[in-house]
């Protein structure tokens, strides 16, 4: 390890940078975070600079040359002038006061190194590459920047705040030691990493009760163990960049997945590897867990104190059983929150640039899943199909054939375009445009088994669009030929 990480005292310190340009600028922008006073020294300065230090009072401006006396008092020294020459001089200046000294882009004449920071004050989280690698000390940061969360401080600071509370309420080391962990894994935790004060205050008093009755009645049943709470996730269509950060934050402190068939096993790697995993996934026309098991899982596992993930392909609000899964942790009382996913039409619509909605247009566009609980085909697909507004179907490969017959003998225009979009943001994405009196020949001969979205009423020609390379137009005379191309 040639530099040690530590970090330095600012309060009092006297920090000096020279330089008047865009490099100073830099350095100022992260110095102005600290308590510190700076001095900046250089013969003249850019106009950023002027506009920057208005707003900060602890930032003074000497605009002359360089002094060797310039350095003395201070803790730090950033020599920004981009020039070797002056920078030299500037750092054998420091070196002879026994000040640390940095110039900037120049690691072989650093004392120390300004590392990449992720900032959740008061929580710092330094990254560093001796000199070597900035570039990856900025992919280390945007990873930490998703992962940790926005109010994470805000935990820290509660955490000081409540330490002389704990240690005036309950005597004993080790109970607040259990305390300690409570709150920072459970309710407590995520009332303030939401921002909600009043539900922190709530989660606090209820541990302290807890854990007193405890050490009065020495009574070791957990019948009244707090419960867990639950998180109903959307993880989008499958490509696990299309997780909002609040999903990939849930998932790193979930202790149970309850995972969906449709969620891609990518998305757990970014679960914790100890969580306990349950796979419950439902594939019509084959066995699979009942929604009643499912919501039995679910409240069963918060019920015995776990945080829960329940994971969920697509958004959990557009045909994800939401309501019944809500309604059955509500029934129990468990803590329970939605966390929104992106749905299987915005990723197909997003993949192949054809917007859902269009100005002047068309004002709306209607989800429709293709079939009832008895797979029939639904009349919401007949009456969308009359008004002529654009809609997109759910779940409708495998009835293709009676969506088609249903609106055949409803009058509806055979010729009028579906594109179909399966795997939607996998790598394995295909899609096609048919005419809807080709559409079964077309899923049938393609193998095209889903999970796809169908389109129907939107039109590149019609929006100035132009249609996206990748689809292919299928006719009956050639969707034979097509069985084998791989698009």
């Amino acid at each position: 390890m040639k530099f040690f990480p530590i970090f330095v005292e600012t309060k009092s310190a006297h920090v000096l940078v020279t330089g008047g340009g865009e490099t100073a600028l830099q350095k100022l922008r992260l110095l102005s975070k600290t308590e510190a006073t700076i001095t900046v020294v250089a013969p003249e300065f850019d106009d950023d600079i002027l506009s920057f230090i208005k707003d900060f009072p602890n930032i003074n401006l000497l605009e002359r040359s360089f002094e060797t006396d310039d350095v003395q008092g201070k803790r730090l020294v950033y020599a920004a002038h981009d020039d070797e020459v002056l920078d030299t001089v500037v750092a054998d200046a420091a070196r002879a006061a026994s000040v640390l000294v940095n110039v900037v882009d120049t690691p072989t004449q650093c004392d120390f190194l300004t590392p990449s920071l992720v900032e959740r004050a008061p929580i710092t989280v330094a990254i560093g590459t001796e000199g070597t690698a900035p570039m990856i000390a900025r992919d280390i940061k945007a990873l930490l920047d998703k992962n940790l969360p926005a109010n994470l401080g805000d935990l820290a600071r509660q955490a000081i705040r409540i330490r002389e509370t704990l240690k005036k309420r309950i005597d004993d080391g080790r109970a607040r030691l259990r305390v300690w962990e409570r709150l920072m894994q459970g309710a407590f935790r995520r009332a303030v990493l939401r921002g909600d004060q009043p539900g922190a205050a709530l989660a606090l008093e209820a541990e302290i009760l807890a854990e007193l009755d405890h050490s009065a009645t020495g009574n070791e049943d957990d019948s009244n163990k707090p419960k867990g709470s639950v998180a109903l996730i959307g993880a989008g269509p499958g490509n696990p960049e299309y997780l909002t950060l609040k999903a990939h934050r849930l998932l790193q402190e979930a202790d149970v997945l309850v995972v969906d068939r449709l969620a891609n096993p990518d998305i757990l790697d970014y679960a914790r590897r100890d969580a306990k995993r349950i796979y419950v996934g439902k594939q019509a026309g084959k066995p699979s867990t009942s929604q009643e098991e499912i919501n039995q899982i679910i409240v069963r596992e918060a019920m015995d104190g776990s945080r829960v993930v329940r994971l969920k392909g697509g958004d959990p609000s557009i045909f994800g059983r939401l309501q019944e899964e809500l309604a059955a942790c509500q029934l129990f009382g468990i803590e329970v929150e939605v966390v929104p996913g992106i749905s299987a039409a915005q990723a197909a619509s997003a993949s192949i640039k054809l917007p859902l909605t269009f100005r002047g247009e068309h004002r709306s566009i209607t989800l429709l899943t293709a079939a009832t609980k008895d797979q029939v085909v639904a009349a919401d697909v007949v009456e969308f199909m009359k008004t002529g507004r654009p809609f997109a179907i759910y779940m409708g490969v495998r009835i293709a054939s009676e969506i088609v017959e249903t609106l055949k003998q409803a009058g509806a225009d055979l010729t009028s375009e579906v594109i179909i979009v399966e795997n939607a943001s996998h790598d394995h994405e295909r899609v096609f445009s048919s005419s809807l009196q080709d559409l079964t020949l077309t899923i049938k001969t393609l193998s095209i088994k889903g999970p796809a979205i169908l389109f129907v009423g939107l039109s590149y020609e019609d929006m100035g669009l132009s249609a996206d390379n990748r689809i292919q137009s299928i006719e009956v005379s050639n969707v034979v030929s097509l069985n084998r191309k791989v698009i």
